[in-house]
Order: structure tokens, then sequence, then C-alpha cells
């Protein structure tokens, strides 16, 4: 499972580093150590994401204030496979964004929920990357 370095928890969350502490020291966000530094699991980072995107906290997020542009970087939140298709959903901030591409390109990925990729919008198609 990806682990994520407190700067990156912020990042994708769209919310300063200090913030991201807050939460970890109060006990909303899970961390453990890894080579000295504090990491947060990307399951538990997903699983908070997801609670922002309809948590009115997300209003205060610099990520509010500043332009998406083509590309979003976020976090994956869940994955729905079935043989043919998968549905891929992200939070990239205060943004829920929801993919459908191939489960094929999917598995290439590595998309689960906690992986870190980026949400690239093309007219009306939804291309994820890993980062």
């Amino acid at each position: 499972m990806t682990d994520y370095r407190i700067a990156e928890a912020a990042e994708v969350l769209g919310v300063s580093d200090d913030t991201v502490r807050r939460w970890v020291d109060a006990g909303r966000l899970p961390s453990g150590t890894s080579g000295g530094r504090t990491v947060i699991p990307g399951a538990d980072l997903a699983a908070l994401a997801a609670s922002l995107v309809d948590d009115a906290e997300r209003q205060r997020t610099r990520a509010g204030s500043v332009s998406a542009r083509n590309r979003m970087t976020g976090i994956v939140t869940r994955v729905v496979k079935d043989t043919v298709m998968a549905q891929i959903e992200m939070v990239c901030g205060p943004y829920r964004v929801v993919s459908l591409m191939s489960a094929e390109a999917a598995t290439e990925l590595g998309l689960e929920p906690g992986v870190r990729a980026i949400a690239s919008v093309k007219s009306t198609a939804v291309v994820v990357e890993r980062t």
C-alpha cells in the first residue's frame, strides 16, 4: 500500500501541511513512521479525502481558489471493476472526479484506493495517470 508524507497528503487534500499535522495529532488521520518521517497510509488518506468531499471544510482548502486547468493531482478513493470496465473515483482537492476506463488499463496502472494519481480532463473525458 502507498504511504504519503505530510506534504504529499496536504497537496492531495488541498490543505496546508499544518492542517494535516493537526489532523494527525487530533487522531482524525492515522499515521506511522518510515525512515524517521511521519507517513499516512494511503487507504486512510483516501477515506478522509472521500469524507471531505461532502464536508463543509472543503470550502476552506486552497485548492478551491486555484484554477484546476486540465490536470488535477488527487487520490483514488474507490475502484469498481468487472471483466471489461472499471469505474475509478478520485478526490482532487475539493473535487470528486469519476473516470470510466477498461479494467485492463486500471489494472496496468495499479489503481486502488489510496494510490496517488492525476486526473486529466479533456472535454467530457477524464484520463487518469499514475504519479
